[in-house]
């Protein structure tokens, strides 16, 4: 993996772990993520830091091979070229998340947070299995919540396709194919990093 495109050359030392995880596009249709291995990965979002310990997110999880009428529902919730590769990763995942706490009903502003920190845990673990994430902004929450009959008050966050990275060359769209072998990029740290007051940068 340390000679992949995606592998993080980090200007620090950091977990392989970090390093490795990426976001294809590209999925092996051929390979299934096998039941044992999808529950590691709640397993990993359960262990997540929750305000409250409320546990805001909810995941409804669909299989090309198992839940194919829901799997194509909540596919046909993502963009038109979301959909273009997609379609490919033998499963859909759509997160939801609740706005509101369970003691009180009252608004839970730490909600989106908390369930961006689950999510981030459950890819950390897939990559650790070997597996790959891809987390699409590009979705109807209203059709993906049809899709998955998500009850009031749980909003629609994110659909993330899980499984293992295929090749690049089955991707329709060729702006998608290079991006699978750009490197990744991030800005520097000191460019995101304050001491003690706003723009005092991390020497």
């Amino acid at each position: 993996m340390t000679d992949h495109p995606k592998f993080a050359r980090a200007d620090h030392d950091i977990l392989d772990l970090i390093r490795q995880r990426w976001s294809p596009r590209a999925f092996d249709p051929q390979r299934q993520v096998d039941d044992a291995d999808l529950r590691r990965l709640f397993e990993a979002a359960r262990w997540s830091p929750s305000s409250g310990n409320e546990q805001p997110w909810r995941f409804v999880v669909t299989s090309r091979a198992a839940t194919p009428d829901a799997y194509t529902a909540l596919l046909a919730s993502t963009t038109p070229k979301n959909q273009s590769w997609a379609g490919e990763a033998p499963v859909l995942i759509l997160v939801a998340v609740r706005l509101t706490t369970e003691r009180t009903d009252t608004v839970n502003s730490h909600a989106w947070y908390d369930t961006g920190q689950a999510v981030s845990f459950l890819t950390l673990q897939a990559t650790s299995l070997g597996l790959s994430v891809r987390q699409m902004q590009g979705f109807s929450p209203a059709a993906a919540r049809a899709a998955c009959a998500v009850p009031a008050p749980y909003e629609a966050a994110v659909v993330m396709a899980v499984g293992y990275a295929g090749d690049p060359e089955r991707l329709a769209i060729d702006a998608h194919k290079a991006a699978e072998l750009q490197p990744r990029q991030r800005r520097p740290v000191n460019e995101f990093v304050f001491v003690g007051t706003w723009g005092e940068r991390l020497p």
